[in-house]
């Protein structure tokens, strides 16, 4: 029997986003639609010369560069940022305070993802360039994959955490499952990933249920989003395609405290 999410109504079913690919700024999900409590996200895609602003009131937000060179301009501050491509090299990505506009130019087609959540007032834009970027390599054998963290163990962000984790073909990751929705005592968070896979072509499986039985298996393809509001969240990449997600959490504390599914937890005790 399936349970209810803590928002009435909703259940893991209702998680996956799936928006075409358009010129311009798209919203993808929004807090308060769906499970959504906080998060909010949207593509930019520009081509060459193409010019777009953001402004989130009362909420601070993050850009991840994707792919492609642009100008980002945020208060006094401007900076010339590129990426081959999220397969190819680690990320760029600007933190933007509540209630400051960002600018976006593009000089070459350019595709990004912007992350939002409330927060107070205050703050100054910054820049993360790629050798900024902190890389682990996470699990082993069949569950290996390299996690990259941007805005997580730092003072920049008041609440977001936002990195990227990398899938060999064939491997698993957010492995062992685990969960962070405060149901066993870890601090209750809420999540969001964005997928691309490589060749575009293929999909990635990503699975969320609960111990209580709701379950749910979503096959994602480049460029869906799937929302965590609760419960476990494995991802599975097939043979044949790498799998990236950007995520980015926010909740009750800044920070990455996770419980394991405790069915699962002797795959890293052995």
């Amino acid at each position: 029997m399936n349970r209810p999410s803590e928002q009435a109504g909703q259940t893991l079913a209702d998680t996956l986003y799936r928006v075409p690919r358009q010129d311009g700024l798209h919203q993808l999900q929004q807090r308060g639609d769906g499970a959504a409590r906080e998060l909010s996200s949207w593509r930019l895609r520009l081509r060459a010369s193409g010019t777009a602003t953001f402004q989130a009131r009362g909420e601070e937000a993050v850009l991840v560069l994707q792919e492609g060179e642009a100008r980002v301009e945020a208060l006094d501050y401007s900076w010339d940022v590129g990426r081959r491509g999220v397969f190819e090299e680690p990320a760029t990505a600007l933190y933007v305070p509540p209630g400051v506009e960002l600018t976006v130019t593009a000089s070459t087609p350019a595709e990004a993802i912007v992350v939002t959540a409330p927060a107070d007032p205050g703050g100054e834009p910054v820049l993360i360039e790629a050798h900024q970027v902190h890389v682990q390599q996470r699990g082993t054998g069949t569950y290996r994959r390299e996690v990259h963290d941007i805005f997580v163990a730092d003072d920049i962000a008041q609440r977001l955490m936002v990195g990227e984790t990398f899938n060999p073909a064939g491997n698993w990751s957010s492995y062992p499952p685990h969960k962070h929705d405060g149901r066993d005592g870890e601090p209750r968070l809420e999540e969001v990933y964005h997928y691309r896979v490589d060749p575009p072509q293929g999909f990635g499986l990503q699975s969320l249920y609960t111990a209580d039985g709701e379950s749910v298996t979503h096959m994602v393809r480049d460029g869906d989003a799937v929302l965590i509001p609760y419960g476990y969240h494995p991802v599975c990449a097939p043979p044949g395609y790498r799998l990236y997600y950007l995520w980015a959490l926010v909740g009750e504390k800044k920070a990455l405290a996770v419980y394991d599914d405790p069915q699962h937890s002797w795959i890293t005790e052995t």
